[in-house]
């Protein structure tokens, strides 16, 4: 499955996909590059841990509410 970019804005919440030891876990993006993203984990073992995940690791935007806000934000 692959995310929208336009739809990894700081302030979105997504969803991280598990690797290793670490279960998926909700992500709060702070900044966005052209291919990682910048935040801290919300949730799991890595709660409070700044991270900088590969946009390939995000599954889902984790608030459908947040998803249709940053899509009203974008039209021109």
């Amino acid at each position: 499955m692959t995310i929208d970019p336009d739809l990894l804005v700081p302030g979105a919440v997504v969803v991280i996909t598990a690797i290793d030891d670490i279960p998926k876990h909700l992500f709060l993006i702070e900044e966005v590059f052209d291919d990682v993203v910048t935040g801290v984990a919300l949730t799991g073992p890595l709660k409070g841990t700044y991270g900088e995940p590969d946009q390939e690791m995000i599954i889902k935007i984790a608030s459908a509410t947040l998803t249709d806000r940053i899509r009203e934000h974008r039209k021109p």
